[in-house]
């Protein structure tokens, strides 16, 4: 068992919805990721998505996209995300560490180092997973049997447009988690409407094995709480990127345990 899917089965046992925060590596400061993703941890987070800078990213909002181009502005690439996470992982073993990007950086690393080369740097760094956003089921099964063999987890999107048939793909190959996108558009966009997401969230469970996470258009306590009734998780991204934007560097790991705290409290109320 990974350590993704002994978090979210000791969640489940307890009753308790993972949460699920976002941070793109890189921003607000180069060398400070590595921090935040400790203050994510003490504030309750249970897993951290950390998003892999990529110039040309089709699913990221604004809040995101800026994120990211600060980040490559900084010379943060692949190798870079994963050395934050060697670094992460010196004062924190438990909390696991899922990669978000998209297929170019992980194709660049491989041919500048050797097929496979990410997948096995990625399980020595300490990463649990990796969620790519623009791997479709039907063109990686290689790819997922190569994680697998390294006991890593391979996380897919679902959006409120998916088929059953898609469902069907995901589900067949998926582990860890799968994220529901939950509203046509991108990250941070939009209104979200929780009674949808309740409506679909069963249907792929119909189709779906592993724990069903939400994201997108989750800003704030009261979201979380009304998603944490349905889903086995929660994700928050675009919020948290703003918050630490506005704050100064010294304070940005204190404001990213507080968000988190507040949200966990209100998770488990």
């Amino acid at each position: 068992m990974s350590r993704i899917q002994a978090t979210l089965a000791a969640l489940k046992a307890s009753g308790r919805t993972a949460l699920i925060p976002y941070v793109t590596a890189g921003d607000p400061c180069a060398d400070l990721t590595p921090q935040i993703m400790q203050a994510l941890a003490e504030g309750g987070a249970d897993i951290i998505e950390l998003g892999v800078p990529f110039s040309d990213p089709m699913a990221d909002g604004p809040v995101i996209q800026k994120a990211s181009e600060r980040a490559l502005a900084r010379g943060i690439g692949a190798p870079q995300v994963l050395a934050m996470v060697r670094e992460f992982r010196k004062g924190n073993a438990k909390t696991p560490v899922v990669l978000m990007g998209y297929a170019n950086p992980i194709e660049r690393y491989d041919q500048r180092e050797g097929e496979g080369a990410f997948v096995t740097a990625a399980r020595e760094a300490g990463v649990d997973g990796l969620l790519v956003v623009d791997y479709p089921p039907e063109e990686c099964e290689a790819f997922a049997a190569r994680l697998k063999a390294a006991g890593l987890d391979l996380i897919f999107l679902l959006a409120p447009t998916s088929t059953e048939q898609r469902m069907k793909e995901v589900g067949r190959i998926a582990s860890g988690y799968v994220y529901y996108v939950s509203l046509k558009g991108v990250t941070g966009a939009g209104h979200l409407d929780t009674a949808a997401v309740a409506e679909m969230v069963p249907r792929i469970r119909q189709h779906v094995s592993v724990p069903v996470g939400v994201g997108f258009g989750i800003r704030d306590a009261a979201t979380a709480r009304a998603v944490a009734q349905v889903a086995d998780a929660v994700v928050i991204g675009s919020r948290l990127i703003q918050i630490l934007e506005t704050e100064t560097r010294d304070n940005a790991p204190a404001a990213a345990r507080g968000f988190m705290a507040e949200i966990r409290a209100a998770l488990d109320a």
